[in-house]
C-alpha cells in the first residue's frame, strides 16, 4: 500500500470518528486539492449543516461531498423536484446531470440565489434528490469563449476526474527530504517588460509562476531550458499557477504540454476562459503574420482541462510542502497576487502579477494583507521614479474631452488596448459620459476580441466592482448593453467603411500595434489629421506603438507605409498597473511588510528605480534582479 493510501486510510478512520453511524461512508479520494467523500446517505449529510465544515476544520482540507450513483432520483424526477426548490427569480436556464459523480450542475442567471443564505438552497437540493449541486452562471451576454470552455470540460469530465486524481495524490505525497531551503529563480521578466515566468522551489516541489510571451521581441520565450525549469524535464514541475491571462503572462502555458507537462494550473476561473481567448487569438495572429506558431490548439485544450479554479482567499494545499492562496490583483478580470506558504511556517513569498493599487472604475484595488510575507516579487511596469500617473478623474476629463473635440472636428478616435481590462475600463467611461450628455452620442466600435472578453467580464461580475457588479445584475443597467456599442465584424470592408464615415469612436485590438486590426485602421484613418490616435496602455520598448510614442510619423502597415497625420496623444490614468507612488503606498500598508522586494517586470531604469526606492523610504533589503538568477532565502 503506497503512502497515500495509508494516509487515506487514516483520514477515512478520522471521519469515520465523526460521522454519525446512521451515514454510511462509501470511499474517499484526492481529487486535486479537494477530499471527496462518497456516501450512500448524501441526504442525511445534507440536513446535517455544520457536519462538513467540522471535518474540513479537523482534517485541515477542503471537502467535497458526493453521493454514490445507484442512489440518486431519477434525472427527470430531480429536475422536477430542484425546479420546485429553487425561488422562481434565480432565473434557471439549464440542468446537467453527471451520473459518474452524482452530480448537477444549475446554469441559472443569479447564482446567489440558487445558493441560498450560507448555502441553504443547496443544502435543500441534496437533501430531496441526493445529487450534489454545482451552480454557473449564464452569461447576460452570450459568450463564445465561455459556452465553448464549459462544453469541452463537460466532454472531458471522465477525464478530469482521472487527472484531478492524480493531481490529488502528488500533492499528498510524503515529503522525501529532510533539508530545507526555498528559492526562486527568474526565467524572464526581469530588467524587461514581458515573458513573466519564475520557478519557486523547495527540496520536495518545483513550482512554475506564470510563462508568457515578450511583445514586440523576436526571440519571445522566456529561458524554460534552464536545469531549475524544464532541463530537467517537464515532469519535474509539480505545479503552475497563473496570475493572470495577459499574453506577456500567459501565451507560453500551453507550450508547457507541448514539452511533456502534465500538471496543474492553478488560477481564477476568469483567468483560464480568458487564457483561452487570448492564446487561440494568439495563434491566429501569428500565422497571420507568417510565423510559425509554437504549440497547436491542441495544447490549448489540454491547459483548459489541466487548470484548477481556485477563489480569491482559499487557502489551497498544491504540494506537500506548499499551500497557495491568490488576492485579488486589481489589474485585469481574475488577476491575482499569488501567497505561497512554505513548509510548516518556514517561509512565504508572494509574486504580485501586475498590479493595481487603486479602485479603478472596472475593479477594487490589490490586496496587500496578508498573514506572513518575507519576500515579495513586485511588478515595476512604472517603477521609474518620474513615472507619476494621471489620477482617474482627470485621465476621464481628458479622455472625454479628446473625443469631444475630435467628434467636433468630423473625425474618428482610435484607441489601440488590449482585449482585457481597459477596453471594458473605457467602455464604462464612455457609456457614462454619453448618458449624462459629456460628449456627444456617436457609435463606439470594438474590434478584435474586445466584444468576446467583454461577454466574459459580465459572465464573472462577482470580480467587478460594486457598481458595475449591480448594473450587470440589473439587465436593463448592463452598461456593457448601451446601444453605442457595435461590434465590428465584417473585416477591413467594414473598416474602410466607418473610417469614411460618421465621427466615432474605435476600440482595437493590439495595444502596443504589434499586428491585429489596430494596424488595419492605422491604413484607414493614418493620414486623416481630422483623427486622433490615444494610447492609454502600457507601450514596450521595441513595439510600435513605442516608436509611435517617440515620434515616428511613417508607419509600416500592409505591403507598404502610411504617413502619420492623425494627432497622437498618451493619456496617463487607465493604466490597469499602479504608477511609482501607487507601488510604494503597496509596500508601504502591506500588513506584514516584507523583508525583501524583487523588483521585475520592468524596463531596467523603471525596475532598478523602484528597487532603490524602496531601500531607502523603508530600509529593506531590495534588489533589481537580472534574468537567470537564482535566490535563496533558507
Amino acid at each position: 500500500m503506497s503512502t497515500v493510501d495509508k494516509q487515506l486510510e487514516t483520514v477515512r478512520a478520522e471521519i469515520a470518528e465523526e460521522v454519525p453511524p446512521d451515514i454510511s461512508i462509501s470511499d474517499v479520494k484526492y481529487e486535486g486539492p479537494e477530499l471527496v467523500i462518497y456516501t450512500r446517505d448524501p441526504k442525511k449529510f445534507a440536513r446535517n449543516g455544520d457536519l462538513i465544515r467540522r471535518l474540513a476544520s479537523k482534517l485541515r482540507k477542503r471537502i467535497t461531498v458526493r453521493p454514490d450513483p445507484d442512489v440518486l432520483a431519477r434525472p427527470e424526477q430531480a429536475e422536477e423536484r430542484i425546479l420546485e426548490v429553487i425561488p422562481e427569480e434565480a432565473g434557471v436556464t439549464d440542468l446537467e446531470f453527471h451520473p459518474e459523480t452524482g452530480e448537477v450542475v444549475i446554469q441559472a442567471r443569479k447564482p446567489g440565489v440558487v445558493i441560498g443564505r450560507h448555502g441553504k438552497t443547496l443544502r435543500e437540493i441534496t437533501q430531496e434528490v441526493g445529487w450534489t449541486p454545482e451552480v454557473v452562471r449564464t452569461p447576460p451576454i452570450e459568450s463564445t469563449t465561455v459556452e465553448n470552455v464549459r462544453n469541452f470540460l463537460k466532454q472531458e469530465r471522465e477525464d478530469r476526474r482521472d487527472i484531478l486524481e492524480r493531481v490529488g495524490r502528488q500533492i499528498h505525497r510524503d515529503p522525501m527530504s529532510d533539508d530545507e531551503y526555498v528559492r526562486v529563480t527568474t526565467l524572464g521578466c526581469c530588467r524587461e517588460v514581458g515573458r513573466s515566468a519564475f520557478i519557486l522551489s523547495t527540496p520536495d516541489t518545483r513550482i512554475l509562476i506564470d510563462c508568457g510571451s515578450k511583445p514586440g521581441a523576436t526571440e519571445e520565450q522566456p529561458y524554460l531550458q534552464l536545469p531549475e525549469a524544464l532541463g530537467s524535464g517537464a515532469s519535474t514541475i509539480d505545479a503552475v499557477v497563473l496570475t493572470h491571462a495577459h499574453l506577456d503572462h500567459a501565451a507560453l502555458i500551453p507550450l508547457l504540454f507541448e514539452y511533456g507537462y502534465d500538471g496543474p494550473i492553478y488560477c481564477t476561473e476568469p483567468t483560464r476562459d480568458l487564457m483561452g481567448l487570448l492564446t487561440l487569438d494568439y495563434l491566429d495572429r501569428a500565422g497571420d503574420e507568417g510565423r510559425s506558431p509554437p504549440y497547436d490548439s491542441e495544447m490549448v485544450r489540454e491547459a483548459i482541462k489541466h487548470a484548477i479554479p481556485l477563489e480569491y482567499g482559499d487557502v489551497t494545499d498544491i504540494a506537500p510542502d506548499v499551500k497557495l492562496t491568490l488576492h485579488d490583483a486589481g489589474h485585469v478580470l481574475g488577476s491575482a497576487i499569488s501567497h505561497f506558504h512554505i513548509g510548516d511556517g518556514l517561509y512565504n513569498v508572494a509574486f504580485s502579477g501586475d498590479v493595481q493599487y487603486d479602485d479603478t472604475r472596472l475593479f477594487d484595488g490589490a490586496v496587500n494583507d496578508f498573514p506572513r510575507v518575507e519576500t515579495l516579487v513586485l511588478e515595476s511596469t512604472y517603477g521609474g521614479r518620474n513615472d507619476h500617473q494621471t489620477d482617474q478623474e482627470d485621465a476621464e476629463r481628458k479622455l472625454i474631452d479628446l473625443v469631444t473635440e475630435t467628434h467636433d472636428r468630423d473625425g474618428t478616435v482610435l484607441i489601440p488596448t488590449a482585449a482585457v481590462g481597459r477596453a471594458q475600463e473605457l467602455m464604462v467611461v464612455l457609456e457614462e459620459a454619453m448618458r449624462e450628455g459629456e460628449i456627444p452620442e456617436m457609435p463606439v466600435y470594438l474590434d478584435g476580441m474586445i466584444w468576446e472578453a467583454t461577454a466574459v467580464h459580465s459572465t464573472y461580475p462577482e470580480y467587478l466592482s460594486d457598481d458595475v457588479r449591480d448594473r450587470i445584475f440589473d439587465e436593463s443597467d448592463n452598461p456593457f448593453l448601451a446601444d453605442a456599442f457595435e461590434h465590428v465584424a465584417g473585416g477591413d470592408d467594414e473598416r474602410e467603411s466607418i473610417a469614411d464615415g460618421d465621427p466615432c469612436v474605435v476600440l482595437s485590438t493590439t495595444g502596443m500595434l504589434e499586428g491585429g486590426p489596430a494596424r488595419s485602421w492605422l491604413e484607414h484613418l493614418g493620414d486623416d489629421a481630422d483623427s486622433t490616435l490615444a494610447f492609454v496602455d502600457y507601450q514596450a520598448k521595441g513595439t510600435l506603438g513605442r516608436r509611435i510614442q517617440n515620434g515616428w510619423d511613417e508607419i509600416p502597415v500592409g505591403d507598404g507605409t502610411v504617413d502619420l497625420e492623425m494627432d497622437v496623444q498618451t493619456l496617463d490614468g487607465f493604466s490597469g498597473h499602479a504608477d511609482r507612488q501607487g507601488l510604494e503606498n503597496f509596500v508601504r500598508t502591506m500588513n506584514p511588510r516584507p523583508d525583501k522586494v524583487l523588483c521585475v517586470h520592468g524596463d531596467e531604469s523603471a525596475s532598478q528605480d523602484l528597487s532603490s526606492g524602496l531601500y531607502h523610504e523603508f530600509n529593506m533589503r531590495t534588489f533589481a534582479p537580472q534574468n537567470m538568477e537564482t535566490f535563496r532565502f533558507i
